[in-house]
């Protein structure tokens, strides 16, 4: 179990903003040794920066597409020979679609599965030998609220979050059967104050200016603090960590009410749909529904991503 970040090799995904960036500098202010990446160059070098000017002990970059397991592979092995070693890594990349099952393109579908869930299985499979080298290391995956219940125009993203759930919880039991000493542990942000919706795609029909606006409007913690509270659960090897107080209280009322928690979601979402979608009239320019670059971090993050 991690107790101190002091001298540590961390390893963060989606580096470049959100989520990302605000763990990149909670650990260089715990003088940490970082692998940082992200597909943005520029937020990423920003994200460096800043934490060499926190007192990071050592701070290495590299511009990734989480979706690309020959690059993520051999990073993985690049970042354990250039530092001796990986304690501590955090699966954290992400990206965002609104859009209903019928409505999406098998573009964005694989786009965002290819970030958000492979790009975890990636990762977790190009480091955990690494980490099993490590006498406390560490496997920290991303998933979200929204891998504990489903929600109408989410489908993907559900479908990836529910992934990165299952396959991390399996990831654990795996690594405790065989006594490994490796520690996992899942992430269930809730509404998170980052970029991952700005850099998002929506389908036509919704207004993702609405769509941005109802995600400011319901993401009550920052970045920072969302970073303080996962490196806690690191520190105190939790096998499930909530972000939030929304995110606390999603999990206690979907287990709790069972079957009745649908409706409620039914209810509230069609309210909150009825807000984001756009006025009949002409249809939106591919600008105006949103489209995005291929970027990597939950948190979650700007162009890089989060949950």
């Amino acid at each position: 179990m991690i107790r101190d970040f002091t001298g540590r090799v961390c390893v963060v995904t989606g580096a470049g903003s959100g989520i990302g960036r605000a763990l990149a500098t909670e650990l260089a202010a715990h003088d940490a040794r970082l692998a940082l990446a992200d597909v943005d160059a520029e937020g990423l070098a920003e994200t460096a920066a800043r934490a060499v000017r926190l007192g990071a002990r050592e701070v290495h970059t590299e511009v990734l597409d989480v979706a690309d397991r020959a690059a993520v592979l051999a990073w993985a092995d690049a970042t354990a020979a250039r530092f001796g070693g990986v304690d501590l890594v955090v699966n954290n990349a992400g990206v965002a679609l609104t859009a209903g099952v019928e409505e999406m393109s098998w573009d964005d579908f694989e786009w965002l599965m290819g970030v958000n869930f492979w790009g975890v299985a990636y990762g977790t499979k190009a480091f955990l030998p690494h980490l099993r080298r490590s006498p406390d290391g560490h496997l920290v995956n991303i998933s979200s609220v929204f891998g504990l219940f489903g929600v109408p125009s989410q489908s993907a993203y559900c479908a990836a979050k529910y992934a990165v759930r299952g396959f991390t919880e399996s990831v654990r039991q795996e690594q405790r059967v065989s006594g490994s000493g490796v520690g996992v542990t899942t992430v269930h942000p809730g509404g998170i104050r980052t970029n991952i919706v700005r850099n998002s795609r929506a389908a036509a029909g919704h207004d993702k200016g609405r769509v941005v606006a109802l995600h400011d409007s319901v993401s009550r913690t920052s970045a920072q603090r969302a970073a303080r509270i996962i490196l806690s659960g690191v520190r105190r090897g939790r096998s499930r960590v909530f972000v939030g107080a929304d995110a606390t209280a999603i999990d206690v009322g979907s287990r709790l009410l069972g079957s009745v928690f649908e409706p409620l979601v039914r209810v509230v979402s069609r309210r909150r749909q009825a807000s984001t979608l756009v006025p009949a009239g002409p249809a939106l320019s591919p600008d105006g529904v949103g489209s995005a670059p291929a970027l990597s971090a939950e948190g979650y993050s700007g162009p890089v991503t989060g949950g």
